[in-house]
């Protein structure tokens, strides 16, 4: 007996999970369920772009994010690297090919869903490459590409749909506009690229467009990196600046044209600001919780595509979970949906009483110059312990292998930021400098167990390298006094 109705009493489901979104914390979870031998399915179906893009399963860090971001930053850090390598002897000369690019980061993702999915299949996972809606708290109707449909009944299901992309309500944005969900599959080179935002989807997008050699301006409303230390944003915004991207501040565009050969003319509040081969959108995502018929369900949301939920992600239902971006208030970060799908799955069928921590989560920023970062800002830090019991210690850093190329200078930049009422403990700690993302792992371990600043200066640093300047930085950061310049070797 399949019973479709929640209030029925003794009730048989087809799964004991039913996951909604194949993204990273739905797989996530679901693996790690079915490993306590439950009976679990995903569906995961991507609508297309306005610009008719569309991917396979894994989500947007797979498709079109953490993944493919990555590996088009570090092509346009091999480019930028040749002029280092020419102060190391080399001469070198050589040219950019985007359709290349583009062809080799797509079919290795396409490798990553064909993973995916062997993967679910061998752990027993059932996948279905349909579109999931509520049609009760425990049934979901599943839509196929052609339109087909059934249902299905769970006794417990994982709302994971993550977001996508705001195009901004602009006159003719979904027409002549790109986003995110473009950018990495568009088989023609950008070239003179307009971005639109400030957050770091824009200028990791524009840092490595810019270092592949394509003309881009960022056009900004207000501040950079909204929510990160802003003395470290006003440095990025520097060096980008200096490596070639152009700035358009204090504006925002109104409507966007086609022209008569294809290109993208761009208003302001001013009238035309310029005419553009590729106008790419970044001003920020829009969760997909309203697609699937919540109120089928009866779970509360937001109005604006995001579900609030408790310490356990639990929504108002006390059987429909959500992980991930869908969340309200949550960090947007994949290894956090993995952790809190892992964490989900090990509490619900594993005996574990373990919630999911999100205090002190490491990230980086993607951007020509690497930001990595875990703890408090400096605004934030003084907001929480007070001003007067914050220490900041900070140094300028030059990376030796930009030693010989005149052209560098001193623009990477470590800052500690330290509570004085814990014995300085390091509550802070901001990464301005190549690789930023691979030193900001290790340290954040030290900064989760309550590291003090005493302790980073016990620790040997490894010479010569860029990590070691977390361990010897004594400059302690005073309020309208230049930063010392880097001294010895």
């Amino acid at each position: 007996l399949i019973c479709n109705r929640s209030s029925q009493a003794g009730m048989v489901y087809d799964y004991d999970l039913f996951v909604i979104g194949g993204g990273s914390g739905g797989l996530a979870a679901s693996k790690r369920a079915a490993g306590y031998g439950k009976k679990v399915a995903v569906a995961d179906f991507v609508k297309p772009s306005p610009a008719g893009t569309t991917w396979g399963l894994g989500g947007t860090c797979v498709n079109v994010g953490c993944i493919p971001k990555k590996l088009m930053h570090t092509s346009a850090l091999m480019g930028e690297a040749q002029a280092d390598a020419h102060g190391l002897g080399w001469e070198t000369q050589a040219s950019h090919d985007w359709q290349k690019m583009v062809s080799s980061v797509n079919n290795y993702i396409k490798s990553l869903n064909w993973g995916q999915k062997k993967d679910l299949k061998s752990k027993n996972v059932t996948y279905y490459n349909k579109f999931a809606s509520f049609v009760d708290d425990h049934t979901l109707k599943l839509t196929d590409k052609d339109g087909n449909e059934e249902q299905v009944t769970a006794e417990t299901i994982l709302i994971a749909t993550g977001g996508r992309p705001n195009l901004g309500g602009y006159e003719g944005a979904g027409e002549c506009c790109i986003s995110s969900d473009d950018i990495f599959w568009q088989k023609k080179a950008p070239g003179k690229t307009l971005v639109v935002g400030a957050a770091y989807i824009s200028l990791e997008c524009a840092g490595f467009l810019t270092g592949l050699g394509f003309d881009v301006t960022v056009m900004v409303r207000s501040i950079l990196l909204r929510g990160f230390d802003q003395e470290i944003a006003d440095k990025i915004g520097a060096f980008m600046e200096k490596s070639g991207t152009k700035f358009a501040r204090g504006m925002v565009p109104t409507k966007f044209e086609k022209t008569e050969d294809g290109k993208v003319r761009v208003f302001t509040k001013d009238g035309e600001f310029g005419i553009y081969d590729t106008v790419l959108l970044a001003i920020g995502r829009t969760g997909c919780a309203t697609w699937v018929n919540l109120e089928n369900a009866g779970v509360t949301h937001d109005g604006s595509g995001k579900i609030p939920v408790d310490a356990t992600e639990k929504t108002n239902k006390d059987n429909i979970y959500a992980i991930g971006d869908v969340v309200k208030g949550m960090l947007e970060l994949t290894p956090v949906a993995i952790a809190a799908g892992q964490a989900l799955a090990d509490r619900l069928y594993g005996g574990s009483t373990k919630l999911m921590d999100y205090k002190l989560v490491p990230t980086t920023v993607f951007t020509p110059l690497e930001y990595g970062c875990i703890g408090y800002n400096e605004e934030e830090a003084f907001a929480k312990f007070g001003k007067e019991n914050i220490i900041v210690y900070q140094s300028p850093i030059k990376p030796l292998h930009w030693a010989t190329n005149p052209e560098r200078g001193d623009s990477c930049y470590v800052k500690l930021i330290c509570n004085k009422l814990e014995k300085e403990k390091v509550v802070g700690v901001h990464l301005l400098c190549p690789d930023a993302g691979e030193i900001i792992q290790g340290v954040a371990i030290a900064v989760r167990v309550g590291a003090t600043k005493a302790d980073f200066d016990d620790t040997i640093g490894i010479h010569p390298t860029v990590a070691e300047m977390i361990t010897t930085v004594t400059q302690v950061k005073q309020e309208g006094q230049e930063m010392e310049a880097l001294g010895g070797c």
